[in-house]
């Protein structure tokens, strides 16, 4: 194979060189040259023809091109005359938009600048005619504040409107009707006997007869007469020693004179429960015994303290009583003490009522007190501190119903306040009317609570309360946050639904507290709730208050 291919190189360099041969020998003898030249000659005469035809094209299309850009010329000419004058003219429109323009803006930013200025003129107004809304809102909340959409009590309200109730008119006179049996005074024993005869003329037989009935008629007195026992005994001196003794006398009589039972519970009643002044209490004394008791404003002042000392007793056991008691009311309220704030607080249960004196609210209040360790169910009006105490809690809903009322006079765009009041009344109206809970009945009544809840949350959300005045949405707050609080006497009938008890039994204080205006020491002030805790167990139990105040000072 080899072999081969050197073969066929050899035969192609043989071939080349036979060409090559050929070639060298035409130049060398001179034709090639010859042709050579004549080819070139024929060639470049060509060339010359085709030079001359392209020179002529091309000096025509020379020609054509002259004119052509002569036309465009003229018409470039006249479109830019045209062009021009279409520019000046849009120059000269553009130049009396722009000042137009010009004119515009500088009145528009001249409206700006007065709308600005009248848009902080309005926002100015509007801010003080809202902060002026807000305190007219809670000025007019706080004039019109009174017993009935607030805590305030009516005794501050001398000159409040007539308290009308719910009975229908019926036309008749006041009294006892007619065909109803009357209640009459009732007849006591006579301890005098007077006969009146009979007149002359109707001894007359002709005319009149006996009809074997007597006629009694009684006037009734009350006789008050001092009665004074003296006791004595002889004395005796030590013959010794030359001691003096004599016999001891009864327990009590101490001094050469001594006041009995009846006289100190007399005058304790008329200073602590019917709050009669001391100097009143003497008067009045003297006046019934023409004059020959005069007892002293010393003695009168330390009735208090000698009676809640000899009730201490029985002081504990209305304590151990009401920790027992599965209900408790319980309350705060204000008394002044040589000038300075001090508080009275009450702890109640139906049958027993213990006032203690303290001088501050809160946890420093409670010590001290059943409450401190009560593990039943406290009513009270939504004191924070009661939280802390007892197992369960009630709210006063008598101070919930003053507060919607409240709420409905000074946000009267809601609409929560209305439904909430129409719906506490309505479930207090139950439970007043039942005995025992429906369920059923009661979970009702729980859904609408939690809807007018929900429905006072939206409305709230929609248009935010005033800074002025806040009290209905603290109002829903509490509402929300306490409805086990609020809802406690549906489930357990022995729960009131107010506080009622404790209001009651703390009037008795602030009546005496206005006649006293001021306590002297903050221990005339413990021993007053002392006895008027010992008065109040001793009249809940239906007894004669006087005898029984008279037996505890013999």
């Amino acid at each position: 194979m080899y072999v081969g291919s050197n073969f066929e190189l050899i035969t192609h360099l043989q071939y080349k060189v036979k060409s090559l041969t050929f070639q060298v020998q035409s130049f060398e003898s001179g034709n090639k040259y010859v042709s050579m030249r004549s080819e070139f000659a024929r060639q470049l005469a060509a060339k010359d023809r085709e030079i001359i035809s392209l020179k002529r094209e091309l000096a025509e299309i020379r020609h054509q091109v002259a004119a052509v850009r002569k036309n465009w010329m003229q018409v470039f000419e006249d479109v830019a005359k045209e062009h021009e004058k279409e520019l000046r003219r849009k120059e000269h429109m553009i130049q009396c938009q722009g000042n137009r323009i010009s004119q515009m803006e500088t009145r528009i930013n001249e409206t700006k600048d007065m709308l600005t200025a009248k848009t902080m003129e309005l926002y100015s107004v509007q801010t003080e005619l809202e902060e002026q809304q807000g305190a007219n809102l809670q000025l007019k909340a706080q004039l019109y504040r009174d017993y009935e959409n607030s805590s305030i009590p009516s005794s501050q309200k001398p000159n409040h409107k007539k308290i009308c109730n719910n009975r229908e008119k019926t036309g008749r006179m006041p009294g006892g009707q007619p065909g109803h049996e009357g209640h009459r005074r009732k007849k006591h024993a006579s301890t005098d006997h007077v006969h009146i005869p009979a007149p002359t003329q109707y001894l007359d037989r002709d005319n009149f007869k006996p009809t074997g009935k007597t006629i009694c008629k009684q006037v009734v007195n009350v006789a008050i007469h001092m009665s004074v026992v003296e006791y004595d005994t002889p004395e005796f001196r030590n013959l010794r020693t030359g001691q003096r003794v004599h016999a001891d006398f009864p327990a009590g009589v101490v001094n050469d004179v001594n006041y009995g039972g009846t006289v100190k519970a007399i005058s304790f009643l008329l200073n602590n429960r019917c709050g009669v002044s001391i100097d009143k209490i003497r008067e009045l004394l003297s006046d019934m015994t023409d004059g020959q008791l005069q007892v002293s404003k010393g003695m009168i002042n330390g009735l208090s303290k000698e009676f809640s000392a000899k009730t201490d007793k029985e002081q504990k056991k209305a304590f151990s009583d009401l920790l027992v008691s599965p209900v408790m009311n319980a309350d705060f309220t204000n008394a002044r003490v040589n000038g300075k704030s001090a508080q009275v607080i009450i702890c109640a249960d139906p049958n027993v009522a213990l006032y203690f004196a303290r001088e501050n609210k809160g946890h420093k209040g409670i010590a001290g007190t059943p409450a401190e360790n009560y593990r039943g169910i406290l009513v009270h009006d939504h004191d924070h501190t009661f939280y802390n105490y007892g197992d369960s809690h009630q709210e006063c809903l008598s101070h919930t119903l003053r507060y919607l009322k409240n709420s409905i006079e000074n946000e009267p765009n809601l609409t929560w306040n209305q439904k909430m009041l129409e719906l506490v009344r309505e479930m207090i109206h139950y439970r007043n009317s039942n005995e025992a809970p429906d369920p059923d009945k009661i979970q009702i009544y729980k859904s609408k609570y939690l809807e007018i809840v929900k429905l006072a949350k939206e409305e709230y959300e929609y248009e935010p309360p005033s800074q002025y005045y806040r009290d209905g949405y603290n109002l829903y707050l509490r509402m929300d946050r306490y409805k086990e609080s609020h809802l406690l006497f549906l489930d357990d009938f022995r729960v009131p639904s107010n506080n009622n008890l404790s209001e009651r039994k703390l009037r008795v204080f602030k009546r005496k507290q206005k006649q006293v205006m001021v306590f002297r020491s903050f221990e005339s002030l413990s021993h007053l709730c002392s006895s008027m805790s010992m008065i109040d167990l001793f009249k809940s139990r239906e007894s004669n208050l006087l005898k029984s105040i008279a037996l505890v000072f013999e």
